[in-house]
């Protein structure tokens, strides 16, 4: 399965990588923001998208929703990483159709058991 990693920082895109590769995750490609990550997501077919809430110039959340208004995009597992536990954005991006969020930091088990849950629901 092709993973997309969206995330502004170069680093944690590294990190997130590294994370999928140790628990078996070979296709994996980048974006630095929610544009280029859009543009990737027409272009290529992936089967898990794994991206930050905070960047610029479109977040996380933005690309979240930009990605449940297209047809083609819409049933794309998404998985939202972000440094906040805020309520709110927890309900936002729930109410925007995300499939699962991530509190940072995390590790392998945690990411393991966050996807293994989406991949689940969106088999059933």
């Amino acid at each position: 399965m092709k993973v997309l990693v969206v995330d502004d920082y170069s680093t944690m895109r590294r990190i997130i990588r590294n994370l999928l590769t140790q628990i078996g995750y070979s296709e994996i490609d980048e974006a630095a923001d929610g544009n280029e990550a859009l543009a990737k997501l027409r272009a290529v077919h992936y089967g898990l998208v794994i991206s930050d809430w905070n960047m610029e110039p479109m977040t996380g959340y933005d690309l979240l929703k930009q990605v449940r208004a297209d047809d083609k995009l819409k049933t794309t597992p998404f998985i939202m990483v972000t440094a906040e536990s805020k309520t709110e954005n927890v309900v936002a991006a729930k109410q925007a159709g995300v499939d699962n969020y991530i509190v940072k930091p995390f590790n392998a088990a945690t990411l393991q058991q966050k996807i293994n849950s989406v991949i689940t629901a969106k088999a059933s």
